[in-house]
């Protein structure tokens, strides 16, 4: 199985890279739509902004902004993902119709989220995170940040399995940007076979990122999509589970790219180039 894609749909006014553009439910479905038609597995839905130094929003602001649209898409027969940190916007829209959480917090910005995924047996992507956007920036700081990262994601695994939650639905998410300099997030590129290696799925959310601009220089979020490609075979090659990219086609065609190599080394007896995949959710 090659590694899956999720399409991004923020309907949000002020998210780093699309903000404002999908903030009408009649443009977010149909932005939904495209990314499901130009290839994504699951749209992920988010109504609130996660850019470095965003404040939060109330509940009902980001259940009025995501609910309508999961439904929409469900409806349509999408793979739906919510992107949330509070628990009762995960149950509304699990209830609307999504099948998976994608929880930027890993679990820590609403303690209820553990056992909501335990009782819908949702599937729920934990992502490494140490402080809300506002301040996340102060908390750069590791000594061996893919250690790190590695240790504290498997803190929050037992924790999640110890609320009920099954092993098999948990992937993993570095967390590029989130409390991480340019040189961190390099870095986890660099070592997410580390992550892969713990049998866990992971997903690999790089997208128009910070540390890609600040690689190629482009300082515009919507010109880092070939920096993004960039990253997309990187992580492919060791083995991840999934991306999270804006740009949904060049994405897949990217992965279809790596698993035409990847099997051809198979064939050869193998280069030690591509890391065999780990079990898909």
């Amino acid at each position: 199985m090659t590694a899956r894609v999720l399409g991004v749909l923020n309907v949000t006014p002020d998210s780093f890279s699309d903000g404002g553009l999908h903030d009408t439910v009649e443009a977010a479905v149909a932005h939904g739509t495209a990314l499901a038609a130009a290839g994504a597995d699951i749209v992920d839905v988010g109504g609130e902004s996660t850019r470095p130094g965003a404040d939060r929003v109330p509940e009902t602001e980001e259940l009025r902004r995501t609910l309508p649209v999961v439904r929409a898409l469900a409806d349509r027969g999408i793979a739906v993902g919510i992107d949330t940190m509070r628990a009762p916007v995960a149950e509304a829209a699990l209830a609307a119709g999504a099948v998976l959480v994608n929880d930027v917090s890993g679990g820590l910005a609403d303690p209820r989220m553990a056992a909501l995924v335990a009782a819908t047996d949702a599937g729920w992507v934990l992502t490494h995170w140490r402080g809300p956007s506002a301040t996340m920036d102060d908390r750069a700081v590791y000594d061996d940040v893919v250690a790190e990262v590695r240790a504290e994601l498997l803190d929050r695994v037992d924790v999640a399995v110890a609320a009920g939650v099954r092993p098999d639905r948990i992937v993993l998410d570095p967390g590029f940007g989130f409390a991480k300099r340019a040189h961190h997030d390099v870095a986890l590129l660099a070592g997410l076979h580390t992550l892969v290696a713990t049998g866990f799925p992971v997903l690999a959310g790089t997208s128009r990122k910070r540390f890609v601009g600040s690689l190629t220089g482009r300082s515009v979020a919507v010109d880092r999509d070939a920096g993004t490609l960039a990253t997309v075979v990187l992580a492919v090659q060791q083995g991840v589970w999934g991306v999270r990219v804006h740009a949904v086609a060049p994405a897949r065609d990217a992965i279809r790219v790596v698993a035409a190599v990847c099997a051809q080394d198979a064939v050869a007896g193998g280069c030690g180039r591509c890391v065999p995949k780990v079990r898909a959710w």
